[in-house]
């Protein structure tokens, strides 16, 4: 069979011409590679992390402390994934930049030699931070150099209003509870 390039393109998921790096608050979800639990258990309904999950908190929080220009929200870590509202700020109130995030701006254009991967200070170039630095000090742990950690993307949702933003807070909230029927448990059949 011929190579056929269509087939081996990897597909976005982002919203087409939409600038990742602008001020607004972002719904993320990232999921460990082949939703292994690696980052502890959810007992009585509460999420007690391991080694490898109190890592995954420190450098979640270390997001927000090492870039002035990210806040983050309401957040919980999961045996097998990270769900999490990251904050572009530009100085507005959380409210005020909730809603910012429904108008498309011209796509950006990587000129031919531009670097590869996530553009500066954008939700991309965060996770993709906070994974690496996350994975490096895991792979110390378990003793499993070079091991792939995560999924190859994560998922993302553009927060436009203040309802939007507190539903999303409670279902983080409420995620631990309802592990038992959690899409991403692999223990559901």
């Amino acid at each position: 069979m011929a190579y056929d390039p269509d087939l081996h393109h990897r597909r976005t998921i982002r919203l087409a011409g939409y600038d990742y790096s602008r001020a607004g608050s972002y719904f993320v979800t990232i999921c460990t590679r082949n939703r292994e639990c690696l980052f502890g258990d959810i007992v009585d309904g509460e999420m007690r992390l391991n080694e490898a999950g109190q890592i995954v908190a420190e450098e979640w929080m270390k997001t927000a402390e090492i870039r002035d220009e990210i806040e983050l929200d309401e957040w919980v870590i999961m045996p097998n994934h990270i769900h999490g509202v990251v904050v572009i700020s530009d100085g507005a109130s959380l409210s005020q930049r909730c809603c910012r995030g429904d108008r498309p701006v011209a796509p950006t254009i990587r000129r031919r030699g531009s670097p590869k991967g996530p553009q500066s200070r954008s939700i991309g170039a965060v996770v993709a931070g906070f994974k690496s630095v996350a994975t490096k000090r895991i792979n110390v742990l378990r003793q499993t150099p070079g091991a792939v950690l995560w999924q190859r993307n994560y998922y993302e949702h553009i927060i436009r209003d203040e309802e939007s933003l507190n539903r999303i807070r409670q279902y983080i909230a409420v995620n631990p509870m309802n592990w038992p029927d959690d899409p991403e448990n692999p223990d559901i059949l």
